[in-house]
C-alpha cells in the first residue's frame, strides 16, 4: 500500500475483485488452537496449519482404539451371554484366569445336586449317593444301593433330609429312580453327553464314601467302554455293607468290599449268580463304598456318569476295613441314564 492510497482503496479493490472469502459476519467467528479469528481471516500458520496432515494417523489411531474397545466389548458380551446361558441351564462353573474350570468351582456348582441315600431293610442300613435330576425331587442312584430296601431317606447338601420313594428300578442297567417327598426348588444337575468324553479328560467325583457326605475327589478318564459286571438281584444290594457308609445299623460288620466282575475275574467279593454287565467309564478319581450312585462330572459341571463300582487291592476276608480305592473306579455313562429315564419314571424294567 503506497502512502497516497486511502485506507478504503484496498476495500474498494476487494469489493471490485473476485471474492476471495465469504462475506463478513453474520458468520460466527471461528476458533482455532491459537484463539478465535474471523471466518474470513486466513488460518494462522504453525501447527494448526499442519493439522490436516495428521488426519490419517489420527484416524488410524482411533480405528485401533475402537478395535481394542470393540474386542473388549465382544468379550464382555460373550461372557454375559455365556453367563446367561449357564444360568438358564442348571450349572454355573467359574473359570480361572486361564479360562479353565477348577475342581473347586466344579465342586461348588454341583455339590447342591448330590445327595446321600440311606436305604433301610430288615438286615440293616446301606448308604450310597444320588444325583438330583429335577427340581421337584427326582433322584438317580444305583439299583444296588436301594435293592431290597423297606425305607429310603435322602440327605441334601444343606443337611436337610427327606423320605424318598422308589419310582422305578432297572437292575439290568443298575439304575434306580427315587422321588424325595414334600420338597421343591431343588438344584438339578446338568446332564452332559458321554459320547463327548475322551480318555485323559479331567473329571470330578462327588458322593458319600464311607458315609462322609459331600466328599469331592478328582482325576481323569482312564478308559472307555469297560465291560463291568455287578450284582443284579436284590439280595446282593443289601450284602454290600460297611462299618461306615454301607455300615450295618444292627452292629454287624457286613461286607466292606464292593463286588463286581471285570475281564472274566471277580473282585472285592462274590457278585452272586444274578448279574448285569454294562459299558463303563473308567476313572482314577478316588471312589470308595458309598460313592455308588454319585456323580462323575466333567470340568463344565456336567454329569457324565453315575459312579457304580471300584476295585480294591484288598484280598482279605469280608469286613476288612483295609479295602479301599486304588484309582480303578467305574461309572455308568450318563447317556445310558438319559435313555432310561422314561422307563424308570414308568416303574422301570423290573416292574
Amino acid at each position: 500500500m503506497n502512502e497516497n492510497s486511502s485506507p478504503d482503496s484496498g476495500a474498494d479493490e476487494h469489493r471490485n475483485g473476485p471474492a476471495a472469502f465469504p462475506p463478513p459476519p453474520p458468520y460466527e467467528p471461528q476458533a482455532s488452537a491459537f484463539g478465535t479469528y474471523p471466518y474470513g481471516a486466513p488460518a494462522p500458520a504453525g501447527p494448526a496449519a499442519r493439522r490436516p496432515r495428521r488426519t490419517v494417523p489420527l484416524v488410524a489411531t482411533v480405528a485401533l482404539v475402537s478395535a481394542l474397545v470393540g474386542g473388549g466389548t465382544a468379550v464382555l458380551i460373550g461372557n454375559a451371554t455365556a453367563s446367561q446361558t449357564a444360568t438358564t441351564s442348571t450349572r454355573v462353573v467359574g473359570t480361572s484366569a486361564t479360562g479353565t474350570s477348577s475342581v473347586a468351582s466344579v465342586a461348588a456348582a454341583v455339590s447342591p445336586s448330590i445327595v446321600e441315600v440311606s436305604a433301610t431293610s430288615g438286615s440293616g442300613e446301606s448308604t450310597g449317593s444320588g444325583v438330583i435330576v429335577t427340581s421337584g425331587g427326582e433322584i438317580i442312584t444305583n439299583n444296588h444301593v436301594i435293592a431290597g430296601a423297606d425305607a429310603v431317606k435322602v440327605t441334601f447338601s444343606s443337611g436337610k433330609s427327606a423320605t424318598a420313594k422308589v419310582v422305578g428300578t432297572d437292575s439290568s442297567k443298575d439304575l434306580a429312580l427315587l422321588e424325595a417327598e414334600d420338597v421343591s426348588g431343588l438344584t438339578p444337575a446338568a446332564l452332559g453327553d458321554s459320547r463327548q468324553v475322551a480318555v485323559g479328560d479331567e473329571v470330578v467325583a462327588i458322593g458319600s464314601p464311607e458315609g462322609l457326605t459331600g466328599t469331592v475327589t478328582s482325576g481323569i478318564v482312564s478308559a472307555l467302554d469297560r465291560d463291568v459286571t455287578v450284582a443284579a438281584d436284590e439280595g446282593q444290594g443289601q450284602s454290600q455293607r460297611q462299618r461306615r457308609g454301607f455300615g450295618s445299623s444292627n452292629g454287624d460288620d457286613g461286607d466292606s468290599r464292593w463286588p463286581f466282575e471285570f475281564g472274566g475275574g471277580r473282585y472285592n467279593g462274590d457278585v452272586g449268580s444274578s448279574t448285569t454287565t454294562y459299558k463303563a467309564i473308567q476313572t482314577d478319581a478316588s471312589l470308595n463304598p458309598g460313592n455308588s450312585g454319585g456323580a462323575l462330572i466333567n470340568m463344565n459341571g456336567e454329569i457324565i456318569g453315575i459312579n457304580s463300582a471300584m476295585y480294591s487291592s484288598s484280598s482279605s476276608s469280608a469286613g476288612d476295613s483295609t479295602a479301599g480305592s486304588i484309582g480303578l473306579g467305574f461309572a455308568i455313562p450318563v447317556n445310558t441314564v438319559k435313555a432310561d429315564l422314561d422307563t424308570l419314571r414308568n416303574g422301570g424294567s423290573d416292574s
